[in-house]
């Protein structure tokens, strides 16, 4: 879907490469995090898409089209794009601001109306209430939901989000975190995403792609990169408690054991991560946790002697 060829960016007066020689391929329908430490050339990479900031040298294709001969506005319209302090138009409806791209490609009252409701519908929003609000009147976590909403209006193959959740506070952010990637699961789009947050690459990411210095260091899953670092940066980059993050990406599904005869106690969902299951028997000092589905039938059981082995593993 993307492929960036030996992409250099430089920058007049800069004395530096802010993207060096960069390759990479981004395949179809998957979700990819920019990563790494301030400077790294991570946003510069992502604006180079949709042709916000132009190459130096080399080539970005979309689907297999050199973006260089493409009008940029043609191409942002076919590009949702979500940045973190969202830019609504702060003087227009919510209806308005999620119909911005469709009234700019003619779409008729009618075929707006609908994919309005749509969509404030899969974020999340009751249309009924939301449609003539305006931007001030609603939460952090309502107006990125409804940048989210605007950036999906006309149906794009790809979307490019710059620290969507970095301006929200921590709980709001973990919980609009798991419900974008249940929305890009449904939605089946390609994803470029940059980021600050490592926990938040390993969660939204299918690959992250780590880069220093306008380099690319490893491009990867978040599974292979926390179980090989490529080289020393990237190890400590990661941090110490990377065999715990690998955790967060197995499910306690995978690990149980058959369910016990007397259970009681603390409890957690297949679908919870082994993360989630060791830091509930820590903080507890259990022996194990049972495996229960959401009506509270009993369908496992994990214990902390596999948890620790699990983890000594994943080291």
């Amino acid at each position: 879907m993307i492929k960036l060829e030996h992409v250099t960016k430089n920058y007049e007066g800069s004395g530096r490469h802010a993207v060096d020689g960069l390759d990479l391929d981004i395949e179809n329908g998957t979700t990819v995090a920019l990563i790494g430490p301030s400077g790294c050339g991570k946003t510069t990479t992502m604006r180079m898409i949709n042709r916000l900031e132009q190459p130096s040298a080399g080539r970005v294709l979309v689907n297999g089209e050199d973006i260089s001969g493409i009008d940029p506005r043609d191409l942002r319209r076919r590009i949702g794009y979500v940045i973190q302090q969202v830019g609504l138009f702060p003087h227009m409806t919510i209806e308005r601001n999620v119909a911005t791209v469709p009234r700019l490609l003619g779409w008729d009252k009618a075929r707006t109306g609908r994919r309005i409701d749509e969509l404030l519908d899969l974020v999340g929003l009751d249309p009924a209430v939301m449609r003539k609000r305006l931007p001030h009147e609603l939460s952090g976590g309502q107006r990125q939901r409804v940048g989210f909403a605007r950036a999906l209006a006309a149906d794009p193959e790809i979307m490019l989000m710059d620290e969507p959740f970095g301006a929200i506070d921590p709980i709001t952010r973990v919980k609009l975190q798991d419900e974008f990637r249940l929305i890009l699961k449904k939605v089946s789009k390609t994803v470029v995403m940059v980021t600050h947050d490592l926990d938040e690459a390993i969660k939204m990411g299918d690959r992250i792609a780590i880069m220093r210095d306008g380099r690319l260091l490893q491009y990867d899953t978040p599974q292979a990169i926390l179980a090989k670092p490529a080289d020393d940066f990237v190890r400590s980059f990661l941090g110490k408690d990377r065999a715990i993050k690998r955790l967060s990406l197995i499910e306690v599904e995978s690990m149980m054991s058959p369910a016990r005869e007397n259970p009681k106690g603390a409890t957690v969902y297949p679908g919870d991560s082994l993360h989630i299951a060791l830091s509930t028997i820590i903080a507890d000092d259990l022996e194990g946790v049972d495996v229960v589905t959401v009506d509270g039938h009993r369908v496992g059981y994990l214990s902390r002697d596999a948890l620790f082995a699990a983890h000594t593993a994943a080291g």
